[in-house]
This record gives C-alpha cells, sequence and structure tokens, in this order.
C-alpha cells in the first residue's frame, strides 16, 4: 500500500522509514541489474531521507522551475540512492526503477540528464562540488534568486585537487546557498580512505577554508535535521560531515570491505531485505519552491562587433576580447570566467565592462570549466578563458560537460611555438587534438582579427563545448569587415585555374602561406590558398574540391604536433569523398621546441613560409 510522507509533518519514525526504504530499493534495482553500488547507496540513505522529506524545494512535475533547489550526486556511483528518491517522489515508477542499467533505460549506471531531473553527469569523481559552486555562484550573483545547491559527496573523492579547489572558491564567494554533505563512510573501492572515520580532519579543513562544518552521526535522523537546519542559517557555504557506514542496515554487508561496486546476490536479497523490514511503497510530497523566479539573464540583441581595416595588426586574443565585450553588451546571458590571465586572453576587456557578470577562477582552471557548466544548468551563456594549454588540466571536466550536454565555450590563447620565448611550457601543441576529440565538439582557429570577432558572435550560440585558439602575436588584418566566415566553413584566399597545388594553413600558418605563395609566384608556380579556420566541423567538401582542382596535391602547415591536428583533420575530410590518392606534405612541430623569437620558431620547426615554399617545390618536382 502506498502511504504518503507530507513535509510539513514528516519526523523520525518516517524518516527512518524512508531511509530504509531507499536502501531496500538500492538493493532491489542492483540486484536485478546484476551491477552497481548499493552499499554506497546504503550509507547516504538517512542523509537524503531527511533532506527530501523535509528541506528539498523542488518541483518534479516542472524539474525546468527556476525557483527548485539543485541536488548533485558528486558522488555519481551512488545512482541507485538516487534513483530510489525519484521513485518516493513519484518521479518514475517501480517498474522503471528495475529498469537500472538496462540498454535504452534512462537509469544509466551513473546520473546523465536523459533525466529531467538530473543537472550534470557525475560519476568522475571531484566533479559535482566544483559545478555545484558555478550553480550557486548563478543564484547568489546572477539569479539572485533563493534556490539551494545541495551536493552529495563520497569521502574518497575528497582526495582529488578539484575539490579544494571547489572548497576556495566557495569560501571566496561567500556562497551561503551551497551545503555540502560529505558522506564519510570510510571504505573506498580497495581500502580504507585515507581519513576513514577522522571527521575531524575534514571539518577542521573546511573551517581553514572558511566553510561553516558540523560533524553529526549519519545515521541519527534527528542529529541530521539539526544539522540541515543549522546550514540554512550560515553566512557562508557549509560541510556536513557525516559519519556512516557502508551497507548500513543489513549485517553482512555494513562497514564491510571489499564490497564496494558489488549488487547483493539474487541468493541473498531476500535476507538483505528482510532486515530493512521489507519493500514498503512510501511517497513523499517534496515541498515545490515558493513564489516565482528567474534565470538566464535578461535581453539578448545583436552584436555590434569590432572592427579592423585591412593592413592593420592585432593579435587574434585582442579581438577575442573586444569581440566578447561587444557580445556581452549586447546579450545579458554572457557571462565570462578567466583562469587569472585575463589580461593575457584579453577577456578583462569583458571584466572591465561588466564586473557584475566576470568571475575570477584563479589559476584553478579545473574550478573554472566546472564552474561554467554549473552556470550553463542556469542557461547562461559561458565563456571561460585561458591559455591554452592550460586546459588540458581540466580536460576530464570538459569530457564529462559534453556527456551532461552542456553548451560551454573555451578560448585559449598563447597556441603554438608562435608565442615565442615563454618557451614550451606555456605552448599549447596537443589542444586541436585533445578538443577534437571531445564529443559534439566545435574547434576554432581565427586567422585574423574580423575573423575571430565573427566567430566569437557565433560561440554564443553554438551548443556543445566550442574551443577558439587564439594568437599572441599580431598579425594583419586580411579579411574585411563585411565578411562571413560560417562555422564548418574555409575561406579561399587565392585561387586561379593554373593553381598546381593547394596549401592548407590555420591561425598563424594562414600568414606563412601567404607569404610563400609570394614567393611561389616569382617562380611561376601558382597555389590556391586555403584557411581551414573551423577544424571541427571542416570544411570537406570545401577542401575536396581545392585539393582536386589542383592535382591532388596538398601541403598542410599547421602550429601543433602532427597527432590529431589540422593535418588529420584535412586527410580525414579527403579520405570522405573516395577520391584519388593525394600527394601530401604535412608540416608540423615535431620536435620539442625552445624558447625564442615566434619567426625564429617557425622557421626552426618547419612552418614557416620557406618550408611551406619548399614543400611546394617538391611536389611540382
Amino acid at each position: 500500500m502506498t502511504q504518503q510522507i507530507d513535509q510539513r509533518t514528516a519526523g523520525s519514525e518516517e524518516w527512518r522509514a524512508l531511509a530504509q526504504q531507499l536502501r531496500a530499493d538500492s538493493i532491489r534495482s542492483s540486484t536485478g541489474a546484476g551491477s552497481g553500488h548499493p552499499t554506497s547507496s546504503m550509507s547516504a540513505a538517512d542523509l537524503m531521507s531527511v533532506l527530501m522529506s523535509k528541506y528539498l524545494r523542488y518541483d518534479f512535475d516542472e524539474p525546468e522551475n527556476p525557483g527548485n533547489d539543485h541536488l548533485i550526486f558528486s558522488k555519481g556511483h551512488a545512482s541507485p540512492l538516487l534513483y530510489s528518491m525519484y521513485k518516493a517522489a513519484g518521479a518514475i515508477t517501480d517498474e522503471e526503477l528495475m529498469t537500472f542499467r538496462e540498454f535504452g533505460s534512462r537509469l544509466q549506471g551513473h546520473p546523465t540528464p536523459v533525466l529531467p531531473w538530473v543537472d550534470v553527469a557525475t560519476g568522475s569523481l571531484g566533479q559535482g562540488l566544483p559545478i555545484g559552486i558555478g550553480v550557486a555562484l548563478a543564484g547568489k550573483y546572477l539569479d539572485e534568486e533563493p534556490y539551494r545547491v545541495w551536493v552529495l559527496c563520497g569521502d574518497s573523492e575528497m582526495a582529488e585537487g578539484s575539490m579544494w579547489e571547489a572548497f576556495q572558491h566557495a569560501s571566496f564567494y561567500k556562497l551561503d546557498n551551497l551545503v555540502a554533505i560529505l558522506d564519510m563512510n570510510r571504505l573506498g573501492q580497495t581500502r580504507e580512505t585515507m581519513d576513514g572515520w577522522n571527521g575531524d580532519h575534514y571539518a577542521s579543513r573546511a573551517r581553514a577554508f572558511g566553510w561553516h562544518a558540523i560533524e553529526v552521526d549519519g545515521h541519527d535522523p534527528e542529529a541530521i535535521d539539526n544539522a540541515y537546519s543549522e546550514a540554512l542559517g550560515n553566512d557562508g557555504p557549509t560541510l556536513i560531515v557525516a559519519k556512516t557506514k557502508k551497507g548500513y542496515g543489513v549485517s553482512f554487508l555494513e562497514d564491510v570491505d571489499g564490497m564496494h561496486g558489488k549488487p547483493v546476490t539474487p541468493d541473498r536479497e531476500e535476507a538483505a531485505l528482510e532486515e530493512l523490514g521489507g519493500t514498503n511503497d512510501l511517497r513523499v510530497d517534496v515541498h515545490k519552491p515558493d513564489g516565482t523566479a528567474s534565470t538566464g539573464g535578461g535581453s539578448t540583441g545583436e552584436a555590434d562587433l569590432p572592427t579592423w581595416e585591412l593592413g592593420d595588426e592585432e593579435a587574434t586574443r585582442g579581438a577575442y576580447g573586444a569581440a566578447l565585450k561587444a557580445v556581452g553588451g549586447a546579450r545579458d546571458d554572457v557571462v565570462a570566467l578567466d583562469g587569472e590571465v585575463s589580461n593575457s586572453t584579453h577577456s578583462q576587456e569583458f571584466a572591465e565592462e561588466y564586473p557584475e557578470r566576470y568571475f575570477e577562477m584563479f589559476i584553478a582552471e579545473q574550478q573554472m570549466v566546472a564552474a561554467a557548466v554549473g552556470m550553463s544548468v542556469r542557461r547562461y551563456v559561458p565563456f571561460a578563458s585561458s591559455f591554452a594549454a592550460f586546459f588540458s588540466r581540466a580536460y576530464d571536466f570538459i569530457r564529462m560537460a559534453a556527456i551532461s550536454g552542456a553548451d560551454l565555450r573555451l578560448s585559449g590563447s598563447h597556441a603554438g611555438v608562435s608565442i615565442g620565448e615563454d618557451g614550451p611550457s606555456q605552448m599549447a601543441l596537443e589542444d586541436i587534438a585533445m578538443m577534437r576529440a571531445v564529443h559534439g565538439s566545435t574547434v576554432l582557429q581565427p586567422s585574423d582579427a574580423n575573423q575571430t570577432a565573427k566567430l566569437v558572435a557565433q560561440m554564443a550560440d553554438t551548443s556543445g563545448i566550442s574551443f577558439m585558439r587564439t594568437l599572441r602575436p599580431k598579425t594583419p588584418v586580411i579579411y574585411s569587415a563585411e565578411e562571413d566566415f560560417p562555422i564548418g566553413g574555409s575561406k579561399t584566399i587565392a585561387s586561379s585555374d593554373d593553381d598546381e597545388v593547394t596549401i592548407i594553413g590555420s591561425g598563424i600558418t594562414v600568414h606563412e602561406a601567404i607569404k610563400a605563395a609570394d614567393a611561389l609566384a616569382g617562380e611561376n608556380i601558382s597555389v590556391r590558398i586555403v584557411d581551414c579556420y573551423s577544424i571541427k566541423p571542416i570544411d570537406a567538401a570545401g577542401i575536396q574540391a581545392a585539393v582536386r582542382a589542383t592535382g591532388n596535391r596538398v601541403v598542410v602547415a599547421e602550429d601543433h604536433w602532427p597527432e590529431g591536428g589540422v593535418g588529420e583533420a584535412v586527410l580525414s575530410a579527403l579520405a570522405e569523398d573516395g577520391g584519388e590518392p593525394v600527394e601530401f606534405r604535412h608540416l608540423a612541430v615535431t620536435k620539442m621546441p625552445g624558447s625564442g623569437k615566434s619567426e625564429e620558431l617557425l622557421s626552426s620547426h618547419g612552418i614557416d613560409a620557406e618550408h611551406i615554399a619548399r614543400a611546394v617545390r617538391e611536389l611540382v618536382g
């Protein structure tokens, strides 16, 4: 028989009964699937029972309600618990619960936003709390709405550095709308965690970071209730350190090492359920948010983009900053984040003009990307900027953002050896390959200022993960401000019926290709120059047409390692049409660079005009 729990009158008896049901359903669903993490779910059942029975404000019938609280399972492997909560809230049926981990089921092994009540994909540990920071930042500083962000954390993931980046930023921004709940069940996947049940270790660290910290017995509903009540009254972020037992409630599972990620076997399921009091069908009347709320900024319009005259010189990173400011002026939903290099990426132009929509993430690239993901949850349009090389530190967050279906705009400056004297630690030479590999991503590398501005404006409306690679040195403006540069396109800079070879460049090598063409013209060698500004999606048809028209001869020059960059993207495009084999010369960075002037490095690594011209001569014989 279905029994209803009213948030307004629920007490310890109801909380304990609901927690037992959540444990039982976690066992049932994972045993039915033959896989999953029931013991990790059982440890946090009391914590979630009290939360959803009294404190959570959420309209499960209207998950897009901007007034809803946000509940993020940073310990995403406890998905059986989350799905059992959805059943208790009446959001899913018991029949759907029992499809856990089946092919085609919405109830995947770790939560994803295929479920409308899940904000972001989790399961890669150390990400839920940093993303929660972004959601909380939006609530406090952008939406200015009273919703709360609740994040269930595992004690194993407290070893991740990204968690402590989150602790720093939550304190710095005084996020009183954020509550992190630490399920301190002591046991990791293979052994005890570093801190075991030493809750004072976590609490003292949190306090040192400027958080309020509360230690509780995670299986005492009254103590949990008091902790949540106290958290609501604090003027900063709160960490609740809850001492729990993995597998709590079943004697042969409770605090037993070696049971992580192992379901109860079918022959022991009945015994486990019996210890939990059998199965029940309790339903929670989760309180809906009060009043109305809004999210996602205000007015949007067409940006008055900056322009440059032909022959002017401007770095594409400078054009990015100017264009970002212009887009921000036209759209109230655009926000900017930076890894404390805004005077290099030029996002400082946005920061100076719209400080209320700029968020400094300091030297914490993981937190920067995570905060951008969190803001996208609230329907903002985030642009996150850093050195392109440093996005590698945040790559798992970018990968997971794609699983979440997040819309992010990333700008990486200081790309390639062309940056000069700073040396290899600052030179992005893997970034194109890295970003091309992200599901559904867009990868752009403009070569001049007007092209950059047009592409920045398009990024604001581009779904998925979009990445712009910008240059440190100034380059000549080669396109008029009236030209268009659709994503997925390319630009043919020079062509004639006499062209013998196609030269494909991107970014800095476009300018080297133009110089090479001028030199070759003096030798009566005519070449076609293609600017591959959209690396993904690539203009396959345009590239195929150019190369086929020049006798299937092509030179690709790029300021990147040869693996996974423009050259391989071009070859893939050429392979698609099933045409004749091509004569291909690939000029890329193949040895470890050092410091030097930009022109010295381009020459040393064989990607300057002289080497491009030499490759053309080899092809024409």
